[in-house]
């Protein structure tokens, strides 16, 4: 007997996800270049950073092995390539000076003179207030389409289970107090699949790239900046650091309540210290009640299974276009040990997905009727093919994989392939 575990779509917005993508063009007006982000000091890879093409909206995100391949119009030949992230200088290169592959890019990490800033630690909650009351002025309040690459991935242990990807069409409601839903459509998507008939439980994601939409807090308050949340955690500013070469506060934050009807977040949040736009977030949620936490991941699982939360990550970013701020990348990876004692079943799962918008269309708007939409409660998995293909994604920018994914990938397509014939 097979049974679903769905992961939940609501307030605790636990769905992982990952969205990218970039504007069209002919496949032979472009190129790509590929290369390696790391810190100038100690060497080390620097991951989820910003990669675009400056002075456009056109970008892509480091992977968890500090890679990125990005898409480039042979038009934009003339233009640099910007890569950032938070406490690093920002730094631009120009495009003509790059290989197709194998380029090292060093960031160099950035230094604050905290004279330089005024506030006082105390101040941390007013702080916060003022970025909440500020998010009209500092964030779009009209709609606007974006392109983006979307993909999820489950595994067993170290097996992946599951690994699903696609470029999606968004509508993105405008940062305003009145209801205006993200919309998101499928415009080419695959999957690889390894489930095994004789697994005893079978793990999805249920809501996907709606899951990762719903960490944009800005947009969503009630997950952890909206006036009836924050009174829910304590404040303190902890540092001053610097996200495309801006000043930000680090405002970290605790849950201050101590037994929450639902479970609370530890994390921080970094808001420029000019405008007062939270430019990204990263958070993780309180495991210190795991049946209570439990009850936030689960739609269903068979009678008798114990599911237990055993750690969350979830990261949040913004980018700044002309004095306005728009949700630009997003992932979660949350992990849970599932034990069955009747079934003799005991075993760790991982659920990961990312988003990274890389493209907006600031002129033209487009709401996608509901028929065109995917449904909040689907699971995505089921609603993409099984193949592989080098070349699928043609001239749209992708999240560049990490190797093991990507090797997952090509085995379980010709896993698949093998059992179709």
């Amino acid at each position: 007997m097979k049974t679903t575990i769905l992961k939940k779509a609501g307030l605790a917005i636990l769905g992982m996800l990952v969205l990218f993508s970039q504007l069209s063009t002919a496949q032979e007006d472009y190129y790509t270049i590929k290369g390696k982000v790391k810190d100038k000091e100690s060497k080390k890879e620097v991951i989820f950073g910003s990669v675009s093409i400056a002075g456009t909206h056109i970008g892509t995100v480091t992977n968890g092995d500090g890679e990125f391949a990005i898409k480039i119009k042979k038009s934009m030949n003339n233009g640099e390539l910007e890569f950032s992230h938070i406490g690093y200088n920002s730094t631009k290169v120009a495009i003509i000076d790059l290989k197709p592959e194998d380029n090292l890019i060093y960031l160099v990490p950035s230094s604050v003179n905290v004279n330089e800033v005024t506030v006082r630690p105390e101040d941390a909650r007013k702080l916060i207030s003022m970025a909440i009351s500020k998010i009209p002025e500092n964030y779009s309040i009209t709609a606007l389409n974006s392109t983006g690459f979307y993909r999820e991935a489950i595994k067993k242990r170290r097996d992946y289970l599951s690994i699903s990807e696609a470029l999606v069409d968004i509508y993105k409601g405008g940062y305003t107090r009145d209801i205006d839903d993200d919309k998101v459509k499928i415009y080419k998507g695959r999957k690889s699949s390894n489930v095994k008939r004789a697994d005893t439980l079978a793990v999805k994601l249920q809501g996907g790239p709606y899951i990762s939409l719903l960490f944009d807090v800005v947009k969503n308050p009630y997950v952890l900046i909206s006036d009836d949340v924050i009174y829910q955690y304590d404040f303190a500013i902890t540092d001053i650091k610097t996200v495309d070469n801006k000043l930000m506060y680090e405002v970290s934050f605790t849950p201050r309540v101590t037994d929450p009807e639902y479970p609370l977040y530890t994390g921080k949040y970094f808001i420029d210290v000019k405008s007062l736009a939270i430019a990204s977030a990263e958070f993780s949620m309180d495991l210190s009640d795991p049946e209570k936490a439990a009850r936030m991941f689960v739609k269903r699982k068979p009678s008798g299974l114990k599911l237990t939360p055993t750690s969350t990550n979830y990261i949040v970013t913004y980018k700044e276009i002309n004095g306005k701020y728009y949700f630009n990348y997003s992932r979660s990876e949350v992990d849970f040990k599932c034990n069955w004692a009747k079934r003799l079943f005991n075993t760790n799962y991982t659920i990961m997905s990312e988003l990274a918008i890389t493209d907006w269309n600031m002129a033209t708007l487009d709401k996608f009727k509901m028929r065109e939409s995917l449904k909040k409660n689907s699971v995505f998995e089921e609603e993409v093919t099984a193949f592989t293909d080098d070349n699928f994604w043609g001239e749209f920018n992708t999240i560049e994989p990490d190797q093991s994914i990507e090797s997952a990938i090509k085995k379980y397509g010709r896993k698949l392939k093998r059992e179709k014939n």
